[in-house]
C-alpha cells in the first residue's frame, strides 16, 4: 500500500500498513471510509456561502488548538495555507487571529464564530441558544451555521480518534488478550433502582422518552428538495416529524455522511458488545451533561442489558461508575477522552487491555466515546431536549 492511499488519520498517526493499530483500524473500514468521507465534504469548496474554506480550515484548526491536539491544528493550518495562496488578503485577519490564540479579529461575522467555535470546543453544556443566535444574527445563513455546527461536532470527534488512534499505536499490537476473572454470581437487580423497563430519574438525568427542539427553523418537509426528501427517508422513520433531523437536513450530504459514521460505529458486528459502546456514549453525554443523548443510551443500555445499574453509577458520580473492571476501564477512558483528549495515552489503554479488552474492542470503545464528542454538541447546541408532559 501506497502513502497516497492513507487517509488523514492513517498519515497523521504516522501509520502504516505494517502497523498493528493500521491492520485493527481496517477491520473497521466503514468505520474508517465514512470518517474520511466526513472531512472530505465538510471542507468541500462548493459546501457553503458565508464561510469560504480557507475560513473552516481555520476554525478547525483553532478548535483543535483549544483541544489540545496539535498535530491535528497544524494540518487544518496548512490545508487553510494551501487552499488559500491566490487571497491570502481576504482573510489576513482570520489568520492573525490563530497565530495569536484567543484574540479577535474585529470582524464581527469572524469574531461571531470564533467565540462559537471556541465555546464549543471543550465545554459544550457553556455554549447555549445566545451563542448559536449570534452567528446567524452576524450573517451566517441557517444553512451554513448547521454546516458549522456539524464541523465543529466532526473535529471534536476527529480529534479524540486521533489521539486514540496515536495511544493504540505507541502501546503496540497484542495477539493475545489478557483475561480478568469475572464475578459469576447471579445478577441480582439492586432494591433501591426501578426495574428495568421503568425510567431511572437522578441528578437531574432521565432514561426516559425525551423530545428535542430546534433553536433555528428547521425544514418544511412538504417543500424539500429531492435530495433532502431521499436523506430523510434513510435517516430514520420519524424523521419528517422530528426537529433534529429536519434541521440537520438543511446539509443533507453532510446529515447522511455523518449517519453513515455514526452506524459503522454503533451497529458493527463483533468487537465491543453493543451494550459496552452504549456504556461508552452514556459516559460522554455524562460528562457533556446532554441529557438527551444520556437518556436515550441509557435506556438503550437497559434495552440491551436488561439492567440500570451501572446507568445510575453514571448519573450519580461517573468518576467511580461501572461494576465490574472492563465497565469501569471503559468509562474512565470515556472521561478523560472528553475532558482532556491531549492527555489520553498508553495508560487508559493498558488500563483497558488488563480489563480483558483486545485491540479491536479498544478501538470500538475510542470510536464510540469520540463519536459522541459530535453528537453531544449538536444535541447541546442546535436545540434542547423536552420532557413528555
Amino acid at each position: 500500500m501506497t502513502t497516497a492511499t492513507l487517509d488523514t488519520l492513517d498519515r497523521l498517526a504516522g501509520l502504516t500498513e505494517q502497523d498493528a493499530a493500521y491492520s485493527t483500524r481496517r477491520l473497521r473500514e466503514k468505520a474508517a471510509l465514512a470518517t474520511q468521507a466526513c472531512e472530505t465534504l465538510l471542507f468541500s469548496e462548493a459546501l457553503s456561502a458565508s464561510l469560504t474554506r480557507t475560513e473552516r480550515y481555520l476554525l478547525a484548526s483553532e478548535q483543535a488548538r483549544i483541544t489540545g491536539v496539535a498535530v491535528l491544528a497544524n494540518y487544518y493550518r496548512e490545508q487553510a495555507l494551501q487552499a488559500d495562496t491566490a487571497t491570502q488578503a481576504t482573510h489576513a485577519a482570520l489568520f492573525q487571529v490563530i497565530a495569536q490564540p484567543g484574540s479577535l479579529s474585529g470582524d464581527a461575522r469572524l469574531d461571531a464564530v470564533l467565540s462559537f467555535v471556541r465555546s464549543l470546543a471543550l465545554h459544550p453544556a457553556t455554549s447555549d441558544k445566545s451563542h448559536l443566535l449570534s452567528v446567524t444574527e452576524h450573517g451566517l445563513s441557517v444553512d451554513d451555521t448547521v454546516l458549522l455546527a456539524q464541523q465543529i461536532g466532526f473535529v471534536a470527534y476527529q480529534a479524540r480518534l486521533l489521539v486514540g488512534l496515536l495511544a493504540l499505536t505507541a502501546i503496540g499490537g497484542q495477539t493475545e488478550v489478557v483475561t480478568t476473572q469475572q464475578d459469576s454470581t447471579p445478577f441480582v437487580h439492586p432494591a433501591n433502582l426501578p426495574a428495568p423497563g421503568e425510567p431511572l430519574r437522578r441528578h437531574g438525568f432521565t432514561s426516559e422518552t425525551l423530545g428535542w427542539n430546534a433553536w433555528l427553523p428547521v425544514l418544511d418537509p412538504a417543500t424539500a428538495s429531492d435530495e433532502q426528501q431521499r436523506v430523510l427517508d434513510i435517516s430514520h422513520p420519524k424523521a419528517r416529524t422530528m426537529d433534529f433531523y429536519l434541521l440537520l437536513c438543511r446539509q443533507p450530504e453532510v446529515l447522511l455522511e455523518r449517519s453513515q459514521a455514526f452506524n459503522a460505529i454503533m451497529y458493527a458486528p463483533g468487537g465491543l458488545a453493543r451494550a459496552e459502546r452504549e456504556i461508552a456514549a452514556a459516559a460522554v453525554s455524562r460528562i457533556n451533561r446532554c441529557v438527551f443523548c444520556l437518556a436515550v443510551h441509557a435506556q438503550r443500555f437497559e434495552q440491551l442489558a436488561k439492567r440500570n445499574d451501572v446507568m445510575a453509577q453514571l448519573f450519580d458520580e461517573p468518576d467511580t461508575a461501572g461494576t465490574n473492571a472492563r465497565e469501569r476501564a471503559i468509562i474512565q477512558a470515556s472521561i478523560i477522552l472528553t475532558r482532556a483528549p491531549n492527555q489520553f495515552g498508553v495508560v487508559h489503554l493498558h488500563a483497558l487491555r488488563e480489563a480483558g479488552l483486545s485491540d479491536l474492542e479498544i478501538l470500538d470503545a475510542i470510536h464510540a466515546a469520540a463519536l459522541f464528542g459530535w453528537a453531544n454538541r449538536l444535541m447541546l447546541n442546535l436545540g434542547q431536549e423536552v420532557y413528555a408532559t
